[in-house]
Parts: C-alpha cells; structure tokens; sequence
C-alpha cells in the first residue's frame, strides 16, 4: 500500500477504532459492509491497513499480566470479528491474507491475552474458526497455526531441544519449513523459543481446531468445489489426530500439568472423533500410515498402567483417563474391518478397580466407584427404580419366623431403600445387573450413609449376593457380548468382590458400623456353601480380616471373669477351620506361615493377639469329619506318603510360631499368656512333626515356652511331651511313629556334634564372652528339651557315656582345639542348672496332683515319681563325681593364667576392644589372653556347680577334694598381689568372676569342715591373735585386696562396675555362712565368733558409703548384704556370732536409710525384687522393734523417715506401697509399741487407691526367682491367706491394715486375762488411737466431711474406706472413749450420705449398742422420738434400732424391743415413701422373731396391744406391695450379721461376686429405694402412654371433625378470640353477680367491695393490655413463614434449644417437639436466650409424630425428611414449598423407616469432607436458612 493510500485510510481506521469500543460484536459485520458500500474502499485494502495499525490498536488495551475488563474484551472481540469478515469476503483465494492473520494478528494476541482470560480466548477462536470453516483453508491452518501449537507443545518437554527424529518433530518441521513467503521476519520472531505459546494455550488451540473441523466434517458434505481446491476436512482431521495421538502418548507420562493438558484438552476430541471413525489414513512424506482405534486404545491402557505404579497424583490422572474412556466408549461397536479393543476385557482393568475401591485415600475410592459404575452401566444411587426392588416376590409376605424386632426393623428398612425383599424360597434368582446393583448399593452405604441404613441393608443384601452368586454362578456381565463374562463369573472372583465390601466395613469409621460388618461376616454359615470358603481371598484373610480381628470394638466380652476369649475370636477360629479344610497339606502349611507371620507386620492388642492364636490352631487342626480332605485328598496322600514336604517349610512356620509366643510376653498376665501359648503349641503338634525340622530350630521353640508352663507341674508339660514323643495323628506319615527314637537320637548327638571340630587343624582359635554366652544358650535349650523328651532311665545311658569319655579326657584334648573342652564344661553346667530346677520344682509340686481349676480347666498335670527322680539324680551324681577329679585337674591347669607372668605387662588389645570406655562392658584383654581367662573361669563355674549339687546327694572323698581345691582358689585370689597395669588388673577381675560361683558353693557345701579349713588357713592371711573371730581376717584381706584393686584406676569405669558387682556377690556368700552354720543342725561350739564388731562395722560402712552410687545389676546383693548385717548385729548383741558387739546406733541407720533412698530414687524401673529387698533390709525387725529408731526427740526417726518417704513415693507406684503394706503391718503386729508413731501412714494405707490390677506384678512373681525370694523374706501379714487374695488390687493397702487391728484386738481383748502382756496393752493404746484419729478425721475432714459428692467419686470412695476401717476398729471403742465414739457418729449419721456408706455408719453403730447396752436408752430412744429428723437419719436409726432388737443377747433383747419398737411404729404411716417402705420391712422382721403365731382361739384372750400387733404383722405379711418389696430384698436381712460384717473377712469377701466397686454391697436402704423407684417408673410410663393415647385422640382427623362438628360455632362464642393469652386472667363478677351476693356477710363490708370494684378496673385495663399483645402476635404470625420443625425425635437439650432459636431467627411457624416441659429446664433456657417466647412449640410425642404428619399433608403441607438414603436429593437442587414440614431424624439412628414412608421426599447436605455427619442443629439451621433464601428470593 502507498504513502498517499496509507495517509488516507488513516482517518477510517481511526473511526474504526473508535467503533470497537462502542459497537457491540455483534454489529461489526453490518457497520464493515456500510463502510465498505459507502466510501467504495475494497475489502483487502480495509484489511490490509486495519492489519498493519493491529499492534497499535491493541497497545493500550492490553497490559502485561493485567486481567481485561468486559469493555476491553468487547474492544479487541469487535477488531478481531474485523479482520475476520474481511477475510471472509476475500473468497477461496485468501490463503495470503489468512497466514498474515494468524501470523500477525491471531498469534500475537492469545500470546498477550492473561492466561485466565478463557472466555476472551474462546471468543476469538470462535471468528477465527468462522473464517476457516466458511472459505475452507484447513490447508492453511495445518501449515501454520497447527505447527506452531505443536511446536509450542514440544518445548514445554524439550522434544524438539534433543532433537529427536520421531513423528512428532518430522510433521512440525515439515509443516513449518515449507511455507516461504514475505512474512519472514515475524515467522522468525515467532518461531523462537521466546514466542512459543504455553502449554494450555497451545492444546486449547489444537482441541478448538480439531473440534471445529469434526463438527464441520459432519455437518457439510464433501463438494465438487473442494475436491477442485484440494482442501479437505478430513485430510486436516487425520493429520491432526496422528499428531495428537503421538503427542498424548507422550506426554501422559510427563509432569502433572502435561498430564493435566493431555487429558482436560487432547483425549476427549480424540475419543470422540475414534468414535465416528474405526481409522484414519495419513499421509507423511509420500507413505500412507493407518491410525486405527483399536492401536491408540491399547497405547493409552498401556499408559494408564505405568501411571497405576507411579505415585497417587499420576494414579489419579489414569483413573480420569479411564473416566473418559468409558464415557466416550460406553459399549464395544465392532468394525468391519478391525477386531476391537475393550479396556473392561483387560483383567487387570479390573484388579485396578478393585484395588481403587479399597484404598485408603477417599478420592480415589470414588473414582474408582464411578469408573465401575461406568463399566456397568449403572448411573447414580436409584436402587428404588433399579432391577433389584423389582423381584417377583410376594408384596404382602408375613414376617420370617425366628426374625428378631431389630431384624424386622431392618427388613422394613430395607424394602423402603429399594434393596431388595426377602425372597420366596421357590425363586431364587437375580439377574447380573440386579447383583451389581446391590453391590454398589451396599459400597455407597458404608462410604457415604448413616449407620442405620448400613444396618438395614447390610445382612439382608450380602446373604442374597452370596446366595445367587454361589446358586447360580452368574454375577457376571453387562456389557454386549460378555466382555467381562470372566470377571465375577468364578466363586473366586464372587469373593473378590464380597471381600472389597467386608474390608471397607472392617475400617469403617464408626464402631458400630464395623462390629455389624464383623457379625455378618462370621455369621456366614460357610458350611452350607460346601467349598467355597476356600474362594475367599487369602489377602483379604491375612490383611484385613486379621486386622479387624485385631480392633478391640470386637472384643467387649474379652477377658471378662478370666475368659480370655470373645465371640467374635471365636467366630473367625470357626471360619479359618472351614477355610483352610478345603487346602492339601502343603498349602495349609503355606498359609499358616503367612498367617502367624501377620505378628511380625504389625502390632496386636491383647484380643488381637489371642484371636490370631485361635485362629492359627484353629487353621492347623484338621476335622474329624474331614475324611475326604477336600478336592485336593488324593494330592495331599501322595505327599504325604513320600514325605515330600519341603523341610524349609514346617522351618518357617516353626519359626514364625515363635514370634507369635514371643509377642505374648508384652502382656503380662500369666493366664493369659498360657492360653496364647497352648493355641499356638497346638497348631504346631498339628502339623509339625519334631523329626521333619532341625534341632536347633526345635530347641529355640520350645526355649521360647515359658518355664512355669513346661517344668514340672506346669500346664503344658504333658502336651510339649506329648508332641516329642509323636504326635499320632491320623494324617501323619508312616515315620510319626519314631518320632520319639529319632528325636533322642538326635538329642544324644547333639553334645557330639557341639564340641566337635568344624575347623581346620592349624587354624588359631579364640573365642569371647559372646560366643561364650550363645554357646550357653544353646546348651541350655538342649539340656531343657532333653529333660523333656526323655521319660525313661535308659534313655540317658549314652549321655552318660559321653560324659565319662570327655571328662576323664578333659586335660588330654588336643592343645589347638580349645572349644573342645569349653564346650564340654557348658554341656555339664547347663546339665547341672537344669538338674537344679527340677529339684526346686519337685519339691515345690511333691507328690500331690495339681490342676488347672486356676485356668478354668480340669486337667491333670503328670504326677512327679519321686523314686524315679531319685534315681535319675543318682545317676548323674555318679556320673559327675567320676569325672570331677578331672575337671578339677583340667580347672587346676587352666587357672595358672591368674598367675602368670602375662598379668605383669601390658599387650595389644583388639581393635574392636580398643579406646571403648563406655557402653557394654568388654573385657580390655587381648583375644588370646581372653580365651584362657574364660577357660578358667569357666572351668571354675563347673567345678562349683558339680560340686555343690553332688554335695547334696552324697558325701564323698572327691567332694572333700574338691572342697579343699575351690578354698584354696579362694585363698589365693583374695590373697594375690593387686597389679598396677591394666591386663594384670582385669585378669584379678576375671579370678574374682570365678571366685564367686566358688564362694556360693563353698557355703551351700557348709559343713564342720568348712570351719577346720578355716581355722587351718586364717593364720596364712593376717597375723593370728588369741580370740580372734574366725573370718575376720579371711573378710578384712577380701575387702583389702579388692578395694586395692579399685584404687588403682587402671580399670576402665564400666569394668570397675563390673568388679564391684563381683564384690557385692563374694561379700553376700561370706556374710551367709553364720546362717549356714547354725542353721543346718550342726553342733557349733558356743565360744566361736565369726565377726568382730569392729570388722562388721567395716562391712556395713562400706555398705552404706557404696549404696549411693549402686549399679542396677550390684542392687540385689548390696541391700542382701545389708540384711545380712543387720542380721548379725542383732544376734551379735544375744550371743557369740559376732564378739564384742554394740548393735546398730542411730546415727549408722540415718545413713543407711539416706544413702537407700538415693538409691531407690535412681533406679528408673520399680522392680519388685529390689523394692522388697529394700524394705526388708532397710526396715528389719531387729531394728524395727528400737523406738528410738522411730521417734527422738519429739523428731521423725530414721525408719519413721523412710517410712514416710517409702509411702509417699508409693502414691505414684502401686506395688511399692502394696510391698510396703505387707511388710510393715507385719512389722507393726510383732511390735505393736510401735504403732502409735505411724497414725498419718496407716491413714494413707487406709484411704490408699490407685490401679485396680498391675500385670506386670503378677509377671515378675512368676518368672523371676529373686523376686519370689525377695518377697518371701518381707515380714508376713498375721492372715497371710486373706490377704494374698489382694495382693494385687488396690484393696490391700487397707485389706492388711484391717486385718491387723483385727488381730491386734483379739490381743486387746486379752487384757486382765492369764496371757496378758504389755504388747496386749499398746495393741488396745494404738486401736482406740486410730478410731479416734479415724472418727475425727470423717467428721472435720475437708473431703470426709462433705455432704454433696457424685457417686463413685474420689470423696465417695474416700469416705467408703474410711468407714470400713472405722468398722473394723469398733472392737477398740471402751468406755473412757465412748462419749467421744458416739458424738462423731451421731454428727456423720445426721449429714447427707450416699446409702453406699450410710450402711457402713450404720454398722458401726449396730456393734457399739450391742456392745454398750445402756447406751440405747440413754441415747437411741430419744433420738428415735425426734420426727422432725431427716427421713435419711431417721431411716438409719430404725435401721440401725431394729437390728439393735434382733441381734441383741437374749438378756437384753426384750428390753431392747419395749425401749425401741414404740418409736418405731408410728414411722410406718410417714409420710416418705422410702421411710415407710423401710420401717415396713424391719418392723416385720422384728415381729416375725419376736411374736410367734398363735392360734386362731386365743385371740379372745390376748391383750389390746398384743391383738394389734398380731394384725400388724398379718397386713404385713399379705400385703401384696410388702411382699414384693420384701421378695426384692432376697432375704437380705436374715443374712445380714453385723458382728462379722465389721471383720476382714466380712467386709472384703463376703460381697456379691459382680460389685467391684470398692467391695461395697447393695445396702436395704438402696435396694428399697430401687425399688420404689421402679414402681414409680412403672406407673410414670403408664401415666404416659395414657397421655399419648389422648393427645393421638386429639390428633385424629375422625375424632376432630366430630368434635368440631358437635361443638361448632359455640365454642369459638363462648371463648374470647385471645383465650390463649388469658392465662392470669382473674374472675370478675358480673353486675348481676354483685347485686346478688351483696346479701352475704363477707360482701357486706363495704370496704372489701370496694377494694373488688378496683380490682374489676385493674381487670379491664388488664384486658386492653392483653388485646394489644394479641394483636401484636397476630402481626407476628402474619410475618411468620410456613414452615414448621419436626424435632421430636430428637432429646439432647442443647440442641432442641438451638433449633428453637433458629426457628425464631428465620420466623418459623412452628417447632414440634416430644415434651413441652423441656422448655422449663435451665440449659434449655440458656442457650435459647427466650427464643422459645417467640416461636411457637407445639407438644407431640415420638408416637405421635406419624399422627402429626398425616394430619399436616392433609393441610396442604409437603412433608420433607433431612436425611442421606439412596434416593435423597441434594439440598441445593432443592425447590422447597412454600407450606413445609421438616423432619429432623436421631442424632445417630436418623428417621424411622415408618416416618420415612410418609415423606413426599428425602433431601440431604451435600458434604465434601472425611467426617461425613454434622450435627443435628447445624443440619436443620442449614435446611431452614436454604428454604428462608429461596423464599426471599421469590
């Protein structure tokens, strides 16, 4: 264009542009042609100039990142619809114009245009698609705008940056290299990195093309005229789809916005255009491809599954993929040319499906739902419309027998959902689509509805899915021609599908939810479904059965009265015994290993993990009836016939099995235990026979077996036996029955094969203390199954022989195998524990049978033969003794390396010992020095160990021998020179590692030898004096030569902990043996002294210096050390064992007690064994009965102080101050002087409560030998028996307090008799002391003294325990404390108390007037006459009065009746029902005992008060009221003793077996009370139903018509049209009225008629007032919507008060609730801030709602439910009616079923979040405010 053309067509631009902004789009094209007609301009000149001033005009529009406004849109819409008419004028030869245009215009402004400008894109697309349509030019677009989106696209992924030479980069290439025009430089503008579109911009612009030319495809035939051009649509549309279809493959596999692109732009033209076409023929570079459906369907499944494994957001993006492939191709349309692909006959389509239904995240739960809903063909959630209400069953069927009220319920819930009916039983079938329908259903259910419509469905559905599906096997497919037919088609895949419904129930967020889930599932009656069970997927068994099984929701009944078992356990233990009957052998073992390996993934709870026990014996055991052995038995009896199992199988599973035990020790309960353990040993005998695995794997099970369970007298003993032996099952192989020889056999190699040589000759051996230790353990698991599998004498011969040949060869063993004689040693020793335990445990058992009565079974556990263990003992015993002058030869030998020269200098250590100052302590000692030195000390143990157990049995030269060679190992080690470098020093630590096995044996070994040997040796250590004690100087050189030791510093610190515990141990062996020597019956002579007291005050120093820095493992023998020594001062003071002694001071207890408490404050666990070794030591009865030792000058003293502190701490740990109780009431009852300085601590023993049961108590008592020990030396309570029973319940802090006052009365008792003494007195000083303390304490006790608590609070319990304990002190109460005694109670029996401990006063009071017999009449009668009294005193008085009669000594007793039944008697008329009912029961009981029958002639006779007690006592008896009451006591009374109710046993025993509630009876005020109420109840809820049935009446249209009928107009005459208002209306009279009661007297006073004729004005002005208010509230309902609540189902005050403030709020014409009185209450009243003033409550019952509702449909009202069911429509596509109901359902149950049938329609809150509910005041606030919009919108 010139110069002059361009000047001109200025001015027409610039009015165009000024056009755009004014002219809407629309009027363009009509103002272009005027343009165009009027100034005679062409259409290309316009373009051409309106083309070049484009970037101008669009420069002021458009701003970088600014969103456009709707005027600026509207300005670049109308230039844009410009250019485009103009271009549509140019004709068919507008290729030019049209590639400027996209080149210069088009391009350019989507680049500009924000990104979120969508609409203002699609706009110009639009014209721009107009122009191409209408002059045809695809050929134009596919060589320029198409390449550049393409190019656009492949840069965002770099494609085209490596150059890659596919498809994509050829097309985009060729398209772009091709076009050479004048365009050049804005193409290369273009073309640059920099001038690409993004990505969402570029598949907008390619899915807006290629849609555009589908759309013109199918709309515009091919013509003559573009056949002539060349131009076609469909070339441009499979050109295009071949480059899409490349460029989605691709890029589905890229980021999540490629992804994001691929599928919001790319796949659905794709689909849709694959739809109308089978393929498409392209052409690239002369070749013609062939793009068919079917290829690019089997590239994008091929891409959804890589993206399946990727991650959840690439798993997501496959799901959408799916989505829109199933949309787009909802059936298979077959071509004529190509076989289909159809995603749903992939299986793996459909495993995806279902591992999507049961994911975790929400999200992908509904896609997966939805894709399946897809598959099917099922849209929505309309089962009512569906295939399965639509059976052919009868409408009218009566109701099942056997059904329960909740199942009808669920029936009636069921049929009004559309689920389905119960069917006939002669038609039984369900289609395929019916199936998948009631599998949606029932999926929707438990993901998105309430628990009560999970309910009604759930049972019902599921029985008729598994009965079809397994009748007919046809749940199957849906799809034309079957293209899943395989998919549910098979049992199997039925159970894939059942299991994806019972995993969601079984992860269910509401409890109950799961627990019905459960209940079904295990409800199953899989027998009758013969084989199938075995269908049921094993992931589903090992995965979420077992984790449902591990939920404690199941397991309410668990462990309840010691059953450690539960209905659901014992349903899943019966469906694994049917599932895995089904399986051969091979595949039962198979599955046992993966089930008992479920332990190792997860965690279980103590129900959990007894199920999974239960269910593994269960899966192990075979049926009786299981002749066949399912379809598999001929399989299973060749395999088992050639014993071809797998050994590494029956390995594994033995393995896991002992995970399984080994999980059940975290739970410490003994009994529960046991039972884990026996289900578990039972699975393993099942099927496991002990020949078929390796020994060690063998031994390491059974080692896992608790000891208590498996030696003698324990439970499982026979059964472990049992097993070894063989198991003689009928499905074993012919090898079972040698079991037991090939167990021994290999039981008798085993030590052959242990110390035999598995290295090479000239290989250096070494070895440490953890190959020591492993070595043990191995030993000890073989000699305990060895002791276990042998029976007979015989079958320990060969042992025997190898231990003589070993043994007597010892010494000789070749010098390079040092294992060897190692190993031999381990073998003795493990042998000689295990020897030991048995002893300790036959004379535990003896001879007597014991039984399991304490693990609820009666089983007899194996008789111990004395004489065959006898003689087994005897046998080894002869066996040891002949090779122990060896092996002390051999021990000989090997302790040289405690003298050697190596200890004298330093070596090399080992790299992994080197630098290591911390942590484990390991020897600092070369590996070669190490393996001597554990040589050595284990040769020593041996010696010991043999020797000291020979000892028992035998006496014996090579005893004396021994004897002589373990002292003199003693004398040289205490004796030998400390050394000051490292190696010497850790070797004396090794030689004292030995010595103190060796002092052990010395002093079990004690006899008058023992005292020679030292009195041969003593004068060796230390100079000898005349008198010198005789282990003085043996103990002075130890405790010298090892503190020596210590001193040193050249042990590192962990090493010197390590020496100091060997210490503690020698030091424990040498303090026992005074004990040994006079406590063995030998004959010591009275002038022999052990100790010094000098050198026991040395040793107790010591003790008490080292006690603060103790180490854990140093604990036990530093305080045995200490009551060993407290010990000897106390018998040193009465005789010889310690000379010259002075006993234990004050000051030395202050620092024991400190320095132990420091102790016991640092050790982090409470172990039971040091907390009763602390106790016994620290507070030991020689010291105990010193006061001074408690109280010095008016200050604590040491024991005080410790004991205070000892129950202080015990606040915080139940079983120190239970350990505490038992010693110190032991204490207490040996001294009873004592007492007197503890009243704080037995008050906190007494009102002490804390964790009923402390498992792990029970646990160390079972399995840990110090700690039966330790508690077996603490003082014992004076009724160890009763107390026992407590031990470990929050009950025996005040359990032994009680019983010790209760002895120690019966030694108060003894006072002024023959066996007085003073321990008589101070027991009677110290129990009238704590009554006192007790009674002032319950009557001015903050806590104790209150009159309002809740019941079974802290005061209440409080309270209970210290009358209980006042109860049991009533035997102290004398006459100088009787005043006192008698003000405290009278004070507490006036106060308000809970019946719970009225009776415990009552009692107390009951035993002091029996034990004081004036006392009734000086102070009972007249309180007795006090009616003014509370009823609940007054009730305890009569109480307490009537007993006081029944209960009195026949001296007094007829006294006790004329003093105390006259006051009695006229309570039987009061006026309080519970005080009548009360007085009623005891004065019968009183009459009964004391007034026999007479006859009926001797009426005549009687006297007048006699006659009119025999009547008394005859209404009493026929009375039928006072027979019932009296029937519901359960003769209570006759029972009832209040002498042994104030005893131990009488208070904490003698109880009702269900009450755990601080052992507290029923008291008869309680039991009255209860009843009463019951009968009040009765009669309210008649009352009730009365009320209900007149107000239904009321309701009644048929009634009310009548009545309106009958009264009519009248009525509406007679009332005042504000009746309602006039409720304080007062009569006035009538002028008529006046004039005739003028006449009377009280009218006669003038005065008062005036006074009533102002009263009359006051009236009116009253009436004016009360019309103006009701025409307010007529303007107020005027205002009123109508729409009414229905929230009578609901009864949680806070939110019936919301809902009425809501109603006030939103102008509600109603609110129905169930009881009008609700309004009255205080919390209603707060929260509805007098909303209830305003709105009007109208009163209708739960069985009246059904009425109500009736009655309002007749009105014209819709009756609307708030409710999530299947058909419910969401609120927000909603239309409410102007006249509405809302019903508002339960909190948790919803709607009744009934309600729900009367509903016009159900609407429900849609909800997006993982909860699913809201409350019930939220959902109606929504409801009504969504029905106040829409009406305020009309």
């Amino acid at each position: 264009m010139s110069t002059t053309e361009s000047d001109s067509m200025d001015p027409v631009i610039a009015s165009l542009s000024t056009s755009f902004g004014q002219v809407p789009p629309a009027a363009i094209p009509a103002m272009l042609d005027c343009i165009l007609a009027s100034t005679g301009l062409s259409p290309p000149s316009l373009y051409a100039s309106l083309l070049d001033a484009f970037p101008n005009l669009i420069k002021d529009v458009i701003k970088e990142d600014e969103k456009l406004g709707s005027d600026r849109c509207n300005y670049l819409t109308s230039l844009v619809g410009a250019l485009c008419h103009l271009l549509k004028k140019f004709g068919a030869n507008n290729n030019n114009a049209l590639q400027s245009f996209i080149w210069r215009s088009f391009i350019p402004l989507l680049r500009m245009v924000h990104a979120s400008d969508r609409e203002m894109r699609n706009q110009i697309a639009e014209l721009f698609v107009d122009v191409v349509v209408e002059t045809n030019s695809w050929a134009v677009v596919e060589v320029t705008l198409v390449p550049f989106s393409l190019r656009s696209v492949g840069l965002s992924v770099g494609v085209l940056q490596r150059k890659e030479s596919d498809v994509l980069e050829c097309s985009i290439l060729q398209g772009l290299t091709d076009q050479v025009n004048d365009l050049g430089m804005v193409k290369e503008q273009m073309l640059s990195s920099g001038g690409s579109f993004p990505l969402s911009i570029s598949c907008h612009i390619l899915n807006f093309m290629l849609d555009a030319a589908l759309q013109s495809l199918q709309a515009t035939p091919t013509s003559e005229l573009m056949v002539a051009n060349g131009c076609y649509a469909e070339n441009f549309v499979g050109n295009l789809i071949w480059d899409l279809c490349n460029v989605t493959e691709k890029l589905l596999l890229q980021s999540l916005e490629h992804r994001s692109c691929m599928i919001g732009f790319f796949l659905p033209v794709i689909f849709k255009a694959l739809v109308f076409h089978c393929s498409f023929d392209i052409s690239i570079r002369g070749q013609t491809c062939t793009l068919s459906r079917k290829s690019f369907l089997m590239k994008i499944w091929n891409c959804c599954r890589a993206l399946f494994s990727l991650g959840p957001l690439e798993r997501r993006d496959a799901y959408n993929v799916l989505s829109l492939y199933l949309s787009f191709f909802p059936c298979t349309e077959e071509c004529e040319d190509a076989e289909e692909f159809d995603i749903r006959a992939e299986k793996e389509f459909w495993d995806e499906i279902k591992r999507g239904l049961v994911d975790k995240e929400g999200l992908v739960r509904k896609q997966s739902l939805q894709i399946l809903k897809n598959a099917l063909h099922i849209n929505g959630g309309s089962p009512s419309s569906s295939g399965v209400s639509e059976i052919n069953l009868c409408e009218r069927e009566s109701i099942p027998r056997g059904m329960t009220k909740r199942e009808q319920w669920a029936d009636k819930e069921a049929k009004s959902m559309g689920v389905g009916k119960i069917c006939n039983s002669d038609d039984l079938h369900l289609n395929s689509r019916q199936q998948w329908e009631a599998f949606i259903l029932l999926y929707e259910m438990l993901e998105e509805y309430g628990t009560h419509l999970v309910e009604a469905a759930w049972n019902h559905q599921v029985s008729l899915l598994l009965q079809f599906s397994i009748s007919h096997v046809n749940f199957a497919s849906l799809v034309n021609g079957g293209v899943h037919q395989n998919q549910i088609q098979t049992s199997s895949e039925i159970f894939n599908w059942l299991s994806i419904l019972w995993e969601r129930g079984f992860c269910h967020d509401n409890p109950q939810v799961r627990c019905l889930i459960m209940q079904s599932f295990l409800g199953i009656e899989w027998k009758s479904y013969g084989n199938y069970a075995k269908s049921v997927p094993e992931t589903f068994v090992l995965g979420p059965f077992i984790q449902g099984l591990n939920d404690p929701v199941h397991h309410k009944d668990f462990g309840v009265k010691g059953i450690y078992s539960s209905t659901t356990i014992e349903g899943a233990s019966l469906f694994l015994q049917q599932y895995t009957s089904c399986l051969n052998e091979r595949k039962r073992i198979a599955f046992l290993s993966n089930l008992a390996s479920v332990a190792k993934q997860q965690s279980f709870c103590r129900a959990g993990l007894m199920g999974l026990a239960e269910c593994i014996a269960s899966a192990a055991r075979r049926l009786d009836s299981e002749a066949e052995w399912g379809e598999d038995a001929f399989l299973v009896k060749l395999e088992i016939a050639s014993e071809s199992f797998p050994q590494h199988d029956k390995t594994t599973l033995l393995d896991v099995l002992r995970f399984v035990i080994e999980s059940s020790k975290q739970h410490f309960n003994p009994n529960y235990r046991f039972r884990v353990c026996e289900k578990v040993l039972e699975a393993a005998a099942s099927v496991v026979c002990t020949f078929e695995v390796p020994l060690q794997i063998l031994l390491h099970f059974i080692s896992t077996l608790p000891r208590e369970f498996t030696d003698y007298g324990g439970f499982l003993r026979v059964k472990v036996q049992e097993w070894l032996s063989g198991c003689g099952k009928k499905h074993c192989c012919a090898n079972c029955c040698n079991t037991e020889e090939k167990l021994l056999t290999s039981l008798h190699d085993f030590p052959k094969r242990f110390t035999s040589c598995d290295y090479q000759v000239d290989a250096v051996l070494t070895y440490d203390d953890e190959d020591l230790e492993a070595w043990e353990f191995h030993a000890k698991r073989w000699a305990r199954v060895l002791f276990l599998a042998s029976k007979e004498e015989h079958h320990f011969i060969s042992l025997f022989k190898f231990i003589q040949n070993y043994g007597t060869d010892i010494c000789k063993q070749n010098k390079d195998m040092e294992w060897i004689p190692v190993k031999f040693l381990i073998i003795t020793l493990s042998l000689v524990l295990e020897l030991q335990i048995m002893q300790e445990r036959a004379a535990e058992c003896g001879t007597k049978v014991r039984s399991k009565s304490e693990f609820s079974m009666l089983e007899t556990v194996v008789r111990l033969n004395n004489g065959e263990v006898s003689i087994l003992f005897e046998k080894f015993v002869k066996t040891f003794l002949h090779i122990l002058e060896e092996l002390i030869s051999f021990a000989n030998m090997s302790c040289s390396i405690f003298s050697s020269s190596i200890m004298m200098e330093d070596v090399t250590l080992p790299s992994s010992v080197r630098g290591k100052l911390g942590g484990p302590s390991q020897r600092r000692l070369s590996s070669s020095t190490t393996t001597a030195v554990l040589q050595a000390v284990t040769a020593m143990k041996s010696v010991a160990a043999i020797s000291s157990w020979c000892a028992k049995f035998k006496s014996d030269v090579v005893l004396n021998f021994a004897f002589s060679f373990l002292w003199e190992f003693f004398l040289k080690t205490i004796s030998s020179p400390s050394c000051d470098l490292e190696t010497g020093a850790e070797i004396c630590l090794a030689a004292y590692e030995g010595l103190a096995p060796v002092l052990k044996a010395l002093v079990s070994m004690f006899s008058p030898q023992l005292l020679d040997t030292i009195r041969e040796n003593d004068k060796f250590l230390l100079p000898k004096v005349e008198g010198t004690p005789l282990l003085d100087s043996l103990v002075l050189s130890f405790l010298q030569n090892i503190n020596n030791l210590l001193t040193i510093g050249v042990l590192a610190r962990s090493r010197r902990a390590v020496l100091m515990n060997w210490k503690w141990l020698c030091l424990e062996s040498l303090l026992t043996i005074p004990s040994y020597a006079y406590g063995d019956g030998f004959n010591v002579e009275d002038s022999i002294s052990f100790f010094s007291d000098a050198t026991l005050r040395l040793i107790f120093t010591d003790l008490v210096e080292s006690l603060e820095n103790a180490g854990e493992v140093s604990v036990l023998p530093m305080l045995r050390s200490v009551r060993l020594a407290l010990g000897l001062f106390s018998r040193g003071k009465f005789g010889s064992v310690v000379s010259s002694c002075y006993g234990v001071d004050v000051q030395m207890m202050w620092h024991l007690v400190r320095a132990s408490w420091i102790l016991h404050v640092s050790c982090n666990k409470r172990r039971v064994a040091p907390i009763a070794a602390l106790l016994s030591s620290i507070l030991h009865s020689s010291v105990f009965s010193d006061e001074s030792m408690h109280v010095a000058e008016n200050a604590p003293g040491p024991l005080k102080w410790f004991v205070e502190k000892v129950l202080e701490e015990g606040k915080k740990s139940p079983r120190t101050i239970r350990l505490a109780a038992l010693h110190l009431t032991g204490l207490w009852f040996l001294n009873p002087k004592t007492i007197k300085y503890y009243m704080k601590e037995l008050k906190l023993l007494s009102l002490y409560g804390s964790v009923a049961f402390d498992e792990d108590f029970e646990a160390e008592l079972a399995d840990n030998f110090d700690a039966r020990t330790e508690v077996s030396l603490l003082a014992k309570n004076p009724d160890f028996e009763l107390t026992e029973a407590f031990i470990n319940t929050e009950l025996y802090g005040r359990v032994s307090v009680s019983v010790l006052f209760h002895k120690l009365a019966d030694l108060a008792d003894m006072m002024g008799s023959a066996n007085e003494t003073e321990d008589c007195l101070a027991a009677l000083e110290s129990g009238k002391l704590f009554l006192l303390e007790l009674l002032d304490s319950a009557v001015n006790d903050k806590d104790l003294s209150k009159e309002l608590y809740k019941k079974y609070s802290a005061i209440h319990r409080r309270k209970i325990r210290a009358w209980q304990m006042i109860c049991v002190l009533s035997r102290f109460a004398r006459q100088d404390s009787l005043g006192q005694v008698t003000q405290s109670l009278h004070k507490s029996l006036y106060r308000n108390n809970l019946p719970a401990v009225r009776q415990y006063l009552e009692t107390f009071a009951i035993n002091i007037y029996l034990k004081f017999p004036p006392l009734v009449g000086e102070n009972l009668v007249p309180i007795l006459r006090d009616y003014d009294m509370k009823p609940q005193a007054l009730s305890s008085y009569v109480f307490i009065a009537a007993n006081v009669i029944l209960h009195a000594s026949e001296a007094v007793q007829y006294r006790h009746l004329d003093e105390l039944l006259p006051p009695i008697v006229p309570l039987l008329t009061s006026h309080h029902h519970s005080l009548r009912g009360f007085t009623q029961l005891l004065v019968y009981q009183v009459l009964c005992k004391l007034f026999p029958t007479s006859g009926s002639g001797a009426s005549q006779t009687m006297p007048l008060e006699k006659r009119c007690f025999e009547d008394l006592k005859s209404y009493l008896a026929n009375n039928s009221d006072c027979r019932r009451l009296r029937a519901s006591m359960e003769g209570y009374l006759d029972a009832y003793d209040p002498k042994i109710s104030v005893t131990p046993a009488g208070i904490f025993i003698n109880r009702v077996e269900e009450l755990e509630f601080e052992c507290v009876p029923i008291s008869l005020l309680e039991q009255v009370l209860t009843f009463l109420n019951d009968v009040r109840e009765d009669l309210r809820c008649s009352m009730a139903r009365d009320v209900v049935t007149i107000k239904n009446e009321s309701l009644d249209p048929d009634r009310m018509d009548l009545s309106s009928n009958a009264k009519g107009e009248n009525l509406l005459i007679q009332q005042p049209k504000d009746t309602c208002l006039d409720f304080q209306k007062k009569v006035t009279l009538s002028k008529h009225e006046k004039n005739e009661t003028s006449v009377s007297s009280f009218f006669g006073n003038k005065e008062i008629y005036e006074q009533l004729v102002e009263m009359e004005k006051d009236d009116q002005l009253l009436d004016q007032l009360l019309q103006s208010r009701s025409l307010a509230m007529e303007r107020v309902k005027a205002s009123q919507q109508t729409f009414i609540l229905v929230a009578s189902l609901l009864d949680r005050i806070p939110n019936l008060a919301g809902l009425a403030r809501t109603c006030e709020v939103f102008k509600a014409s109603g609110l129905a609730i169930a009881d009008a009185n609700i309004l009255s209450d205080k919390q209603f009243q707060l929260i509805s801030v007098t909303a209830e003033k305003w709105v009007p409550i109208i009163e209708v019952p739960v069985n009246s709602v059904k009425v109500f509702l009736e009655k309002k449909k007749r009105e014209g009202f819709s009756i609307l439910g708030l409710e999530q069911t299947a058909n419910s429509i969401p609120l927000d596509q909603f239309v409410f009616p102007t006249k509405t109901v809302l019903v508002l359902g339960r909190e948790k149950e919803g709607i009744p079923v009934d309600i729900i049938h009367i509903l016009d329609a159900c609407i429900e809150i849609p909800q997006l979040g993982v909860v699913r509910s809201l409350n019930v005041h939220v959902s109606g606030a929504i409801a009504l405010w969504e029905y106040t919009r829409q009406q305020r919108s009309r």
